[in-house]
């Protein structure tokens, strides 16, 4: 079958609601919506992160990371994680849980070798986002970090569905780039109840436009992508990657160079990512 051709039916599929989500997907969404909630307490918000244990696990261990513990007071509990964190936070932790799930969902080795990459790559977008939007788009952290987990969501479905679409991801991805990465997108960030806001940076992602200097979500967004050392291997069988080369990119925030901000925080950096990629 012809890329395009099965591109459109992933993308016809999901839009009629015929979408396949991980198992577990569903405390973490439950969680999410605990979260909209501005009555809810952190005594029933830890009970429900509880119940899941990979998602209590990362709270606690995010919780502890350089990021949101640089006096190094360990924490070991979800309530005491909970309470540091705070809910935007969490939000973030409960989304990254289910894309993670979702790298789980490929149906071959090589296809999970994918999904692993991908992975890699949206853990250190999204460590890096938070870091250049607190020191030099001045943007929201929170927001930046919740739109560099999620930002590749949809190559994450595209992945977990290839199976029913033999030789997709091996007859090279022209066609995603396009804008069927854009399409079915679109459709998994709303079925996740993405905020306006972080779906509005990821546009800006797709666009592929970085303005200078750099002061928007997407700025950020767009930003952090480019200077990630691990590159999207979609990126790469769609022919649009950097070949190895590394993003050449610098800029003078207060006097201070983005090299030597992003120097200062290899530490945060390096302690987000792992928290992540574990």
């Amino acid at each position: 079958m012809d890329n395009q051709v099965a591109l459109d039916a992933l993308v016809a599929k999901a839009a009629l609601g015929d979408m396949v989500f991980p198992t577990h997907a569903d405390i973490a969404l439950r969680v999410r919506r605990a979260l909209d909630n501005p009555d809810c307490a952190i005594s029933e918000l830890s009970k429900l992160i509880s119940a899941e244990p990979i998602l209590s696990t990362k709270v606690v261990s995010i919780a502890n990371s350089v990021a949101y513990n640089p006096s190094g007071r360990a924490v070991s509990d979800v309530r005491s994680a909970v309470s540091r964190l705070g809910f935007t936070t969490l939000r973030s932790m409960a989304t990254a849980v289910i894309v993670r799930q979702m790298e789980g969902m490929a149906h071959s080795s090589e296809h999970l070798a994918l999904a692993h990459r991908l992975w890699e790559h949206s853990a250190n977008v999204a460590a890096l986002a938070r870091v250049i939007a607190r020191y030099v788009t001045k943007q929201d952290p929170e927001a930046a970090f919740f739109a560099g987990i999620v930002h590749e969501v949809g190559g994450f479905y595209l992945i977990s569905r290839a199976a029913e679409f033999p030789g997709l991801l091996e007859n090279g991805l022209e066609a995603w780039h396009n804008d069927t990465e854009a399409k079915l997108g679109h459709i998994v960030l709303r079925a996740l109840d993405v905020p306006e806001n972080i779906l509005g940076a990821i546009e800006s992602l797709w666009g592929g436009y970085l303005a200078m200097p750099a002061t928007s979500l997407g700025d950020t967004l767009l930003l952090a992508d480019q200077l990630s050392p691990v590159e999207s291997p979609l990126a790469q069988l769609s022919g649009m990657g950097k070949q190895g080369m590394l993003a050449d990119i610098e800029l003078l925030v207060d006097g201070e160079t983005l090299t030597s901000i992003l120097a200062d925080s290899a530490e945060e950096l390096a302690s987000l990512t792992a928290t992540l990629n574990s």
